[in-house]
């Protein structure tokens, strides 16, 4: 028999963090996450939480977990607008339409309650952690805070009364892409704005948290008017750049000023996932020296651009494609002598056709598609 039992407690919470394992125990393209990032990521501790609420279930069959989902609601997402827009996530389960019915059955019925109208997903746990379902690109593991998924998910959510609301790309390329005479002729002319030049700087690191918190202001501005936008908090920013501070090349951080005024900023990530796939979730004894090896000595051989953005006044036109160009090719040297042989940039959203463009321009191939599913709430499914 089927029961959907509530996650309550540290115990109850190991099994949620545990249901991915037999899933993916047939798939060499699964990454297991480490276990105690994930309990700190579900804990009080995440500033998500601070403008959030959530709550979690596992599926059982007996003893055995069988799925897991999570809904949340976010007050700063319902404050973007006039909807009551709650969301979904952490969704795994065994290829069963039982199990998918009856988790989103639960998760549903709790968002109504809380008078919520539309829900969508999913979202692992905000649209700025790891965002949407993959539906194509099942063949390589995930780069670093980017979801894999079964081949069957896909179905299961559908048949559960849920519709595509938008898909995101994450495009893949080597990092010693070709720069055309084109395109060189775009950067120069066009970060000539204002009486000024546009110039690149590294993040001054000897004031951390006052460069993130300028970061963090680029980005909400950037973002503000793109579909799901939902801003980053000082404290989730903070958060950011504690790990950016100690896991990135001072390299890997650009920031994009014109007349001294910052208005652009590029970050890379190491490919973290392809350091920690063989530890099996699992820091100790002595998966963190293999960890710190792998990031400080060795290297992952491969990184994603994973934060992009440029102030509103500069972006479309010549302005944003010549600042877009002069970021991403200013992280490919340090990119490059890490030794790395791809990089990811994305997500992106299908309908960003400029940025698109200036991916393609320079080699990059869509290696996956993620999306985002809707649900209108204000009748439960027959």
């Amino acid at each position: 028999m089927l029961k959907i039992i509530p996650v309550e407690g540290y115990r109850a919470m190991g099994r949620f963090i545990d249901v991915p394992w037999p899933i993916y125990a047939a798939d060499p393209h699964w990454v297991p996450p480490l276990k105690l990032e994930r309990r700190v990521h579900f804990s009080r501790h995440n500033p998500y939480f601070e403008h959030a609420e959530w709550q979690a279930w596992v599926a059982y069959r007996g003893q055995r977990a069988v799925g897991r989902i999570s809904a949340q609601i976010d007050q700063l997402r319902l404050d973007q607008g006039s909807d009551r827009m709650g969301a979904f996530g952490m969704l795994e389960a065994e290829d069963s339409s039982e199990v998918f019915a009856a988790l989103f059955d639960t998760a549903e019925a709790w968002l109504r309650l809380k008078d919520i109208e539309t829900i969508q997903g999913p979202f692992n746990l905000s649209i700025n952690d790891e965002c949407g379902l993959l539906v194509e690109g099942f063949d390589s593991p995930p780069s670093v805070m980017m979801g894999h998924a079964r081949p069957y998910y896909s179905t299961h959510v559908e048949r559960s009364g849920y519709a595509k609301v938008k898909d995101v790309v994450a495009y893949r390329m080597h990092p010693d892409f070709p720069m055309t005479p084109t395109m060189e002729k775009i950067v120069r002319r066009s970060t000539r704005v204002r009486k000024g030049q546009f110039k690149l700087r590294l993040l001054r690191r000897e004031q951390i948290f006052d460069e993130f918190e300028l970061l963090r202001d680029i980005f909400n501005d950037a973002w503000r008017d793109n579909w799901g936008f939902v801003p980053f908090t000082a404290a989730e920013f903070k958060d950011v750049g504690t790990m950016l501070k100690s896991l990135v090349d001072k390299n890997f951080i650009q920031i994009g000023e014109i007349d001294g005024e910052p208005v652009s900023f590029i970050v890379c990530l190491p490919n973290i996932n392809e350091s920690i796939a063989d530890l099996n979730g699992r820091l100790f004894p002595f998966g963190w020296m293999n960890l710190l090896w792998r990031l400080k000595v060795s290297h992952p051989k491969s990184v994603r651009v994973a934060l992009m953005g440029i102030r509103k006044p500069y972006q479309g036109g010549l302005t944003g494609s010549g600042i877009s160009l002069a970021m991403i090719e200013s992280i490919r040297q340090p990119v490059l002598g890490h030794g790395a042989t791809e990089v990811e940039m994305g997500w992106i959203l299908e309908e960003n056709k400029s940025m698109r463009n200036i991916i393609e321009g320079i080699g990059g191939v869509v290696a996956k598609r993620y999306r985002v599913y809707e649900k209108s709430l204000a009748t439960k499914a027959a």
